[in-house]
């Protein structure tokens, strides 16, 4: 899509956006879930967001399809972290868009929800990664999260935050392989430029 279309229909859809915002920063807000600890999770949510608003016209190809990638990139972590189920987001989604609309926000949050595991790697299995690849803008949605996780502990102190940039560096190749679709839609595509930050990031 056009840059300049993609960036006038998030500006002429501007408080609709905004009641998603406040309607995810209220949900993680309610389980009592934070950020490196002393920030709200909105604050994570807002930075995956941003991003997904940034680049998103290099994967959609209709504006129908610019509110679900939204929603997925506030509620990504809904089912995972603020116990919501499928039909939860399904339902909360629905009132922001179509039926039709829905069901693709409510399809990427389900994708990036994590397999039950007792580590990292069990978490983000293979069963995983072909559920995000094989879903409609999940990919893109998937690369926005790592993205936002890399830049903001490159840029922050303390012990934790270096030892994830570490493990997000030492994933990096995985990752991006793990996440790319064998497939010439741009709903299944990854930013080329979101890639390329994600390398300068890496350590």
């Amino acid at each position: 899509m056009e840059k300049t279309v993609f960036e006038a229909f998030i500006k002429d859809n501007a408080q609709k956006i905004q009641e998603i915002r406040t309607a995810a920063w209220e949900l993680h807000q309610s389980v009592n879930q934070t950020y490196d600890k002393t920030l709200p999770y909105g604050f994570h949510l807002s930075m995956v967001a941003d991003a997904a608003m940034k680049y998103g016209y290099e994967v959609v190809k209709d504006e129908v399809d610019i509110l679900p990638l939204i929603f997925g990139a506030y509620f990504h972590d809904s089912i995972e972290d603020a116990r919501l189920t499928y039909n939860n987001v399904l339902s909360l989604a629905s009132k922001y868009m179509t039926q039709e609309q829905a069901l693709t926000a409510a399809e990427i949050v389900y994708a990036l929800t994590n397999e039950k595991g007792r580590t990292r790697e069990e978490r983000a299995d293979e069963r995983y990664y072909a559920g995000i690849r094989n879903t409609p803008f999940a990919p893109f949605v998937k690369l926005c999260d790592r993205f936002a996780n890399m830049s903001y502990s490159a840029g922050s102190a303390g012990n934790a935050n270096a030892h994830m940039i570490a493990v997000y560096s030492a994933e990096l190749e995985h990752f991006i392989n793990a996440i790319t679709a064998n497939s010439d839609d741009p709903r299944f595509a990854l930013s080329s430029e979101l890639v390329s930050q994600l390398k300068n990031l890496s350590l």
